[in-house]
């Protein structure tokens, strides 16, 4: 910079207004490549990894009543077992007993940062021995809080299921930028396409589980269901419907997608028939669109509504 102003100060030709327009062209490149690059790296999967390790602790430290009121969306729902607002539960409840631990093993961020999820297992104890350990999964979604830039929670669903055998490996991935289509003019597209598909859905479990699923769960979609521990992966999917025979009747209740149409989630009741036994559920479902702006589902998960 010193030098460039050293030429403005003594020296007019013209071969040096020259150097001064190229050494100018070139600050600005070079601004607007920071600039840029500081875009492409301003939204990272880490960014929702992070905020439930600090939920996590929060917890711990709190307590569970506190921490959830703490990171809870204005509009954020769990399932006690029907959908409540979050608020509207724990600010009702007295300190909720027990410890509660967990880690997100998978992970998304849309690709501007506005909507994401984990999922991953937990354990709570309400009591000293190993005997009163609860073992389970859970899938959360979370959501951009433009006033503070932080990421709240949205949903939050588990189950439970035996003492798993060993740990799962973490499936955290990057937005895809090349998926990300340009936020539509009318805010309430996103969310009628979501729905749309969640009907579309529904519509084929009708008819039958298998052919739904082969047709709109992700090659590496995840399914958690109460009492087994996580299936991913759509033949792993397939073969549990299969040795459940298991039939189903879905019926959506809610939606919503990120302004930059790569992510999206749903939610609703559903029925299962296992045999003679029939019981319902509550469900939530992550959509994720692919290369070819087909939308797959990349998690689910049903909870009994007892």
């Amino acid at each position: 910079m010193r030098t460039f102003i050293r030429l403005k100060q003594h020296n007019h030709s013209p071969q040096n207004n020259l150097m001064k327009k190229v050494l100018l062209a070139a600050l600005v490149l070079a601004g607007f490549s920071a600039n840029l690059s500081a875009q492409q790296k301003a939204v990272e999967v880490s960014k929702v990894v992070n905020a439930e390790i600090e939920f996590d602790k929060l917890v711990e430290r709190k307590g569970i009543k506190a921490g959830f009121l703490a990171v809870a969306d204005p509009e954020g729902i769990v399932f006690k077992p029907n959908m409540v607002k979050i608020s509207e539960f724990y600010s009702t409840i007295d300190k909720q007993p027990g410890k509660l631990t967990w880690k997100p093993k998978i992970a998304r961020i849309s690709a501007n940062g506005d909507l994401a999820f984990t999922a991953g297992p937990y354990i709570y104890q309400n009591g000293k021995s190993d005997d009163d350990k609860v073992f389970g999964q859970y899938l959360s979604v979370w959501k951009l809080d433009n006033a503070d830039n932080k990421l709240k929670l949205l949903i939050d669903l588990g189950i439970q299921h035996p003492e798993p055998e060993g740990e799962a490996g973490t499936d955290f991935k990057e937005p895809d930028a090349t998926k990300q289509a340009a936020a539509s003019k009318d805010p309430f597209k996103g969310k009628s396409v979501t729905l749309s598909n969640d009907n579309a859905f529904n519509k084929t479990l009708d008819a039958s589980a298998l052919v739904g699923y082969k047709a709109f769960f992700a090659a590496e979609g995840t399914l958690y269901f109460p009492g087994f521990e996580p299936m991913t992966g759509k033949d792993k999917v397939s073969k549990f419907l299969t040795s459940e025979g298991m039939s189903i009747t879905a019926q959506t209740v809610n939606a919503g997608r990120a302004t930059s149409n790569d992510l999206a989630y749903s939610y609703g009741t559903a029925r299962i028939r296992k045999g003679n036994i029939v019981n319902n559920y509550n469900y939530v479902r992550i959509w994720e669109i692919d290369a070819n702006r087909k939308w797959n589902i990349l998690a689910e998960i049903f909870s009994t509504i007892e």
